[in-house]
């Protein structure tokens, strides 16, 4: 039995036993947790290998069901650990009984970056995620301040995990063959619990001003609030682009907002 890949679930199937390998000793050599959530296992090419770390506790997450045949039927370890959801509307709180857990897989391209978001809702009990991704999606996770790729995905990932680019995969080691790179990277928590602004209002911002990158911050930020009453004299950066703005500078713009707002 095999499983065809489906192109509607975004579905490109790993099929070098040397990459398969390379990301899980990425995750153990770096110590990683003893919880692990993988998505989109498909055919268990990464699976398998993390069921043959002893310390390891592995469940998997599998919305197609012709995957999920494929695993009960290959892979006995697996009996009752199987969840057959979507990961994006899935209550993850009662997993691992409420412990940490890490989030890993060979994401599927067309919701990698609602994956991403998932894990930041749930960032207190995900500490660590890695995964394959589209390589301009691992990029622009990765990606520091100052450049085209760096966006709102960078930023809203970076507030809560440090991110490394881990390394390049050939698309000649998929089935079905995709039209690009990809890239693995691995996020793990940063010491931020909480911000010192409001969270919601902190996200619109970042968007607000990325949706008008081509603008200067100021411009930016006009949907949201009164901009003559910014102080833009005390905060040069007004005066930039979204693009050159570090965490800790959206977090400051972000209590500047809440000031022109509660001045209305």
């Amino acid at each position: 039995m095999s499983v065809q890949p489906k192109k509607h679930l975004g579905q490109h199937f790993l099929t070098d036993e040397n990459i398969c390998r390379k990301i899980v000793e990425q995750y153990i050599n770096f110590g990683g947790t003893n919880n692990v959530l993988e998505i989109s296992p498909g055919m268990g090419a990464i699976t398998k290998y993390f069921l043959n770390i002893e310390d390891i506790h592995l469940e998997v997450m599998e919305i197609d069901t012709e995957s999920v045949a494929y695993l009960e039927e290959n892979y006995p370890q697996l009996k009752n650990k199987i969840h057959g959801e979507d990961f994006l509307k899935t209550d993850l709180a009662p997993f691992f009984n409420g412990e940490k857990f890490a989030v890993v897989g060979n994401f599927p391209y067309n919701i990698s970056s609602q994956i991403l978001f998932q894990c930041i809702k749930y960032r207190n009990q995900v500490p660590e995620i890695m995964g394959m991704f589209q390589k301009e999606v691992a990029e622009r996770v990765a990606e520091p301040p100052g450049s085209k790729k760096y966006g709102i995905l960078s930023v809203m990932m970076q507030t809560y995990y440090d991110i490394k680019y881990c390394f390049t995969v050939s698309e000649n080691v998929f089935n079905p063959t995709p039209k690009v790179k990809s890239g693995v990277i691995r996020c793990v928590r940063n010491k931020r619990t909480e911000l010192p602004v409001d969270e919601k209002l902190f996200e619109r911002v970042v968007k607000s001003t990325f949706n008008q990158r081509r603008k200067t911050i100021k411009n930016g930020l006009k949907a949201i609030c009164d901009v003559s009453l910014l102080p833009e004299q005390e905060h040069p950066f007004l005066k930039q682009r979204a693009e050159t703005l570090s965490v800790d500078d959206f977090i400051e713009l972000t209590k500047m907002v809440d000031l022109a707002i509660k001045k209305v």
